[in-house]
């Protein structure tokens, strides 16, 4: 009984070893196509070796050698570093940086793209300067495209005008930093595949990307924060786009994706916020939020995300001025 159970604990051990390591190197080995692959089949084929031997009984031997080829390829895989200047594609060819004098922040490379297609837009990068003492509101917006739990989460700080009652949106986006045509891979976000990126945004460029040429479906929610609260989530978005400009990492689908990385700046300004597993499954942030409470009170979530829901409204005024007004109209909390 006993050694049925060691040998089924071997047996899945070796087994995930061997997936995870003939990933690692499809996704990450620095050779050619054919090579790549060719080591690819070399690790599987050790790896079921390895479990052949333990169907047969044996256990000291094919606890060893996966061992050994495990200290091999970890000690090649805590050498790969992020890398700071490649091609990268035109939407994350900046990260966004900024420095605060005074009350004023001001944000470097804020991108402004007028996107026609998921892959061509005018491009334009801005520096613009904000009045830190005008800002009023935080917003998450929660992008899906149809996979259930999984969706991509922004947050946008608005800043009023006291002239004119007008509000200007920054939208800040965590997403994975591509190289010129390289395609995204979720699996791939396991593996060092991509670097880290935060993108500044106007509402007009990350909001319409979404919901008029992706075609996802966006949902907008108010997220109730004091002014204290509000200026210390905005510094610390600022403070990591600092620190990847100088020092990049790596996306991880996981431990560093557009939640994790928020809820660890959260947990920076509200204490004792716990974990929990709606901060791996992205498109349940918003439950999350509102069980703790965050999110405009004596409203159920039910209804915060049907009334949030703004895919149509931004389509419709996808070429107003005001699209951010527009698209804010009768969301729970905006009305």
């Amino acid at each position: 009984m006993i050694d049925s159970l060691l040998a089924g604990t071997l047996l899945t051990s070796l087994l995930l070893g061997t997936l995870w390591g003939g990933l690692a190197l499809g996704h990450q080995l620095p050779v050619a196509r054919g090579v790549r692959w060719l080591a690819v089949l070399v690790w599987l084929g050790s790896g079921g070796l390895w479990c052949l031997l333990v169907w047969q009984g044996a256990r000291l031997a094919p606890l060893a050698g996966m061992t050994i080829q495990m200290v091999t390829l970890l000690a090649w895989w805590r050498q790969l570093q992020p890398a700071m200047d490649l091609d990268w594609a035109d939407d994350v060819a900046h990260l966004a940086t900024g420095e605060v004098a005074g009350h004023r922040l001001i944000l470097h490379h804020v991108r402004d793209f007028d996107w026609q297609t998921p892959d061509r837009a005018r491009i334009a990068w801005e520096q613009r300067d904000y009045d830190l003492r005008a800002l009023d509101s935080v917003d998450l917006f929660v992008s899906g495209w149809g996979r259930p739990g999984i969706a991509h989460v922004l947050i946008s700080f608005g800043f009023l005008d006291p002239g004119t009652g007008r509000l200007d949106f920054l939208a800040f986006s965590v997403e994975v930093r591509r190289e010129r045509n390289e395609a995204f891979s979720e699996i791939g976000g396991f593996f060092k595949q991509y670097e880290l990126a935060i993108i500044a945004a106007d509402e007009r460029d990350a909001v319409r990307l979404r919901s008029n040429v992706r075609g996802e479906r966006v949902t907008l929610y108010r997220v109730l924060l004091n002014a204290a609260d509000r200026r210390d989530l905005l510094l610390a978005l600022v403070e990591e786009a600092n620190r990847l400009e100088s020092a990049p990492r790596f996306y991880h689908t996981i431990t560093a994706n557009c939640t994790t990385l928020v809820f660890a700046m959260m947990r920076r300004i509200i204490e004792r916020l716990p974990m929990d597993h709606r901060l791996l499954l992205t498109g349940l942030l918003p439950g999350y939020v509102h069980d703790h409470g965050g999110l405009v009170e004596g409203v159920s979530l039910s209804e915060l995300k049907r009334h949030g829901d703004i895919t149509e409204r931004a389509r419709v005024a996808h070429d107003a001025a005001d699209f951010s007004r527009c698209i804010r109209q009768g969301v729970p909390g905006w009305e």
